[in-house]
Parts: structure tokens; sequence; C-alpha cells
């Protein structure tokens, strides 16, 4: 299965229901995050103690929904991925809609909350990106 630009943009649109918010530490809370983890979708998933709901399959991404990880907040989209070059492309892709990603090789969390990826990043390790903030955006056009 190729992945294509409505697919891209559809699966940008489901991590728009599970955005997340993330803030920067210091020092010693860097120091604290574990190197990223590594592994398949349900590996990763049972790390963090969620049972994935698997809904795209595909050779090059695999992505679910998980509910309630052990200590977060509200659910979060975990996608796995074939290639680097294929997670990039859904990163850039995603974060257009907002929202922040924790990235680990090959995989990615978005979640809905500051907490949930600050609790996934204790477990899982990895980065925190951010996605476009919209919200400070003035209108464009005017009404007519």
């Amino acid at each position: 299965m190729r992945l294509t630009r409505p697919m891209l943009a559809l699966t940008g649109a489901a991590a728009v229901l599970a955005l997340a918010g993330c803030g920067s530490g210091g020092d010693a809370k860097a120091a604290a995050v574990p190197q990223a983890a590594t592994g398949s979708l349900e590996h990763l998933a049972a790390e963090v103690k969620c049972t994935p709901d698997i809904q795209i399959d595909a050779d090059e991404l695999r992505q679910a929904v998980c509910k309630k990880a052990k200590d977060a907040d509200g659910k979060f989209i975990l996608a796995t991925f074939a290639t680097d070059r294929g997670q990039r492309e859904w990163i850039n892709g995603a974060k257009d809609y907002g929202g922040h990603f924790l990235v680990g090789r090959k995989w990615v969390a978005v979640g809905d909350t500051t907490k949930t990826v600050t609790v996934l990043r204790k477990t899982l390790g990895g980065d925190i990106e951010e996605g476009t903030d919209h919200s400070k955006m003035g209108a464009t056009h005017s009404s007519h």
C-alpha cells in the first residue's frame, strides 16, 4: 500500500483528534528521559500499558488509538513506520494540524494533553516536536 497525499491528510486529521501539549524541561528533566524505545506498535503500546485499537494496518504505516495509558490523561495516537522517510512525511503533514508530537525512531505518539505526552515520554523517551499553532493567526479575509 502506498501512502498518498489524501491518506497523509486523513492520518493528520486523525491526529488532530488526539493533540498534545508539552513544555520543555530543564537539564534535570532532560537527564530523566530514557533512551527512545524501539519495537512494534504492540510492543510500544505494552510499554505504556495500553491496548491499541488499530486504525491503519499497512506495510508502511501502522496506526492505533490508545486510551488511558498508565498514569496518562485521555487518549493518544500511536503510529509506527517502515521507514524514516515515511515517518518524517507523516509528521510534516500532521504538523499542519497543530499539536505536539513525541517522536522516536520510526514511531510517533500524539496525545490530547500535556500530561499524556509527559507521561509517555517518561516511559518511551523520544523528542518533542511542535505543530503549527493556528490559534494565533488572524483572519485572512473578511465577511461580505
